[in-house]
């Protein structure tokens, strides 16, 4: 079986490194919020090109704290709405919900996936305070619009860039799109942890400090609590692995691009609808587009989707669905069930992710496309 996503393969490729780290970690006694949490912090914000990193507990509550941090400083209001993709993660969704705020569904580009700006202005209403634009998959959104709308409007722009460690949007990475980010590194993601763990990033000196207090209890000093705050630290351990993946996270990223690009460029079945890849498909802007994608996550469409995953399982091929249920299908949301949004229902309709990591081999590749080719 050619497996989805190798995550025992890829680790082991640090395995040594990884062993070294832990050994230092243990001997330090000193376990949370430490010297490792630091440097990681420092590194991933030069590595976005950022004043500040800040590590949480997980992708999710770095969103829950930039949000709660702007209203912390008076920058939102409970009851304010927040515009943000109808087709995303729920995660994305539920950061907005769990600060008592709305979300206004804005459908996607059908080609990109992510969020249509064009569709995003005659949302904004007098109650509207910020813009969550989504990378989905690994691609960046298109930036320049959103941030021209929010800057025509006076609203934030808070990139979820949980997908997309790395991608490059006109000379700046994701993390420095907007006034702030939230990253999330799960184990699958391009650059993840051995568990749990997250960052914001920010060039807001006022927005970094109040987020240090609010994922520490509220506090910057023991027992002296500034807000209703949280426990949301990133692990010394997960911050001391995720320096050492950090390191190689470029090389990877290339890798995932050459195993995408080979995937556009060979898959010819009539029945598949590729991703957009604007390296193939519009070379004019090919070293500029080249590395606005990281690939987190290969997807295709087609119209009869439990077919050709179960084609494919039959094949040895291991497949994944990201995601089979949109956001305003879900129980959790079930005010929204009766809402019509066609191209997201469509989406999750009919897309299937193919294999695609640092590891997968050539042979496997090539014996994906093989398969993929032979499906009627």
């Amino acid at each position: 079986m050619i497996k989805f996503l190798d995550l025992n393969q890829i680790n082991l490729l640090y395995e040594t490194e990884f062993a070294e780290e832990f050994n230092k970690f243990l001997s330090s006694g000193y376990y949370i919020l430490g010297k490792e949490v630091n440097n990681f912090e420092k590194n991933f914000a030069v590595f976005c090109g950022v004043k500040h990193c800040i590590g949480v507990a997980n992708g999710l509550d770095a969103l829950i704290l930039i949000l709660r941090a702007y209203m912390e400083l008076g920058k939102i209001d409970e009851g304010d709405e927040i515009i943000v993709p109808s087709n995303t993660y729920i995660a994305t969704i539920l950061s907005i919900s769990h600060n008592r705020l709305k979300p206004i569904l804005v459908e996607p580009d059908i080609n990109t996936y992510n969020i249509n700006p064009k569709l995003v202005e005659s949302k904004i209403t007098n109650r509207t305070k910020a813009i969550m634009p989504v990378h989905l998959y690994g691609k960046v959104a298109e930036m320049d619009e959103v941030n021209d709308i929010a800057k025509k409007n006076n609203l934030l722009v808070i990139e979820d860039s949980a997908q997309a460690h790395g991608a490059i949007y006109k000379e700046k990475r994701t993390g420095n799109l907007g006034d702030a980010a939230g990253f999330s590194f799960y184990p699958g993601k391009n650059l993840g942890a051995l568990g749990d763990g997250g960052a914001v990033t920010t060039n807001n000196d006022e927005l970094a400090e109040t987020i240090k207090a609010l994922r520490n209890y509220g506090s910057h000093q023991k027992y002296y609590n500034l807000y209703k705050g949280f426990n949301s630290r990133l692990d010394e351990i997960q911050a001391a692995l995720l320096n050492v993946k950090l390191k190689y996270l470029d090389n990877e990223n290339k890798r995932r691009r050459e195993i995408a690009e080979y995937y556009c460029s060979n898959i010819k079945n009539s029945k598949i609808v590729l991703p957009q890849n604007n390296l193939i498909q519009n070379s004019k802007f090919k070293i500029q587009n080249y590395y606005a994608h990281v690939w987190h996550l290969f997807v295709i469409r087609t119209e009869n989707r439990d077919k050709l995953r179960q084609y494919l399982t039959d094949n040895g091929v291991q497949t994944l669905i990201h995601y089979p249920i949109p956001p305003h299908k879900q129980q959790a949301y079930k005010e929204w069930n009766n809402l019509s949004l066609p191209i997201s229902e469509k989406i999750h309709d009919q897309v299937l992710s193919l294999p695609i990591s640092p590891v997968l081999t050539d042979n496997e590749v090539e014996r994906v496309v093989e398969i993929i080719n032979k499906y009627n």
